[in-house]
């Protein structure tokens, strides 16, 4: 294959790399098995991905940033049509859902296994921390709105969160809800839970209706933070 350009070999080498991802798994992920499975110059490959942690690295960033863009693009779209907190969040959900179900490779590398050795480095942060931040501002409108229910059981003693969680969000909530970027991160955690059930197939022996059931799990995961999730939209 004639390539020239780095941006020509980084893009033939990176479809390359995500096509091995979903048939061989990020752990056998080489700059050598990308060149010879893509049929790329060997020497213009190491040039860009000289490891094989900065191909994942370049993968990661990528996933991160298209996963979180879906999200973005259909919050912006919940909120011209003026709809409320509720309906945002299930607007953003179902868009994880949609992506995930679409990149199920790259959601694995995202958010499954560790891959062995590997350490993401800090420039990955600002790319994952785009998806968090989409919901930190779901849950922002949703205070700002007097859309939330006060939790009936608060979070015990001091706050269990970093100064970063509090800078997602922009600022510490005062009472009722100053445990709400806790009650937050449970809700990421628990959307996280819910794509992997449905993207491995672990629902599909006991729930007939996969996308239906999803938006029940959405609305039920919501209750948490006291946000009510619109049923049957």
């Amino acid at each position: 294959m004639n390539t020239s350009g780095g941006d020509t070999i980084r893009s033939a080498a990176l479809s390359t790399a995500r096509q091995l991802l979903g048939e061989t798994g990020a752990a056998g992920l080489t700059p050598d098995a990308v060149t010879r499975a893509g049929g790329l110059p060997a020497a213009e490959v190491a040039a860009v991905f000289p490891h094989r942690d900065d191909l994942l690295t370049a993968l990661l960033i990528d996933a991160y940033d298209a996963s979180a863009a879906a999200l973005e693009e259909a919050d912006g779209r919940a909120r011209e049509a003026g709809a409320p907190a509720g309906a945002r969040l299930l607007a953003v959900a179902r868009a994880a859902r949609a992506w995930s179900l679409a990149h199920p490779a790259e959601f694995a590398l995202l958010y499954g296994s560790p891959v062995p050795g590997y350490h993401a480095p800090q420039e990955t942060v600002p790319p994952a921390a785009r998806t968090p931040a989409v919901l930190a501002g779901v849950l922002r409108a949703a205070l700002e709105a007097g859309e939330l229910t006060p939790p009936r059981r608060a979070v015990p003693g001091p706050p269990l969160i970093r100064p970063e969680a509090v800078a997602v969000f922009g600022e510490a909530p005062g009472e009722p809800f100053a445990d709400l970027i806790e009650r937050g991160i449970v809700l990421w955690s628990g959307l996280v839970g819910l794509l992997s059930f449905q993207v491995f197939s672990r629902t599909h022996d006991s729930v007939h209706d996969q996308a239906a059931f999803f938006d029940y799990a959405v609305a039920v995961v919501a209750e948490g933070v006291g946000l009510t999730v619109p049923a049957g939209e």
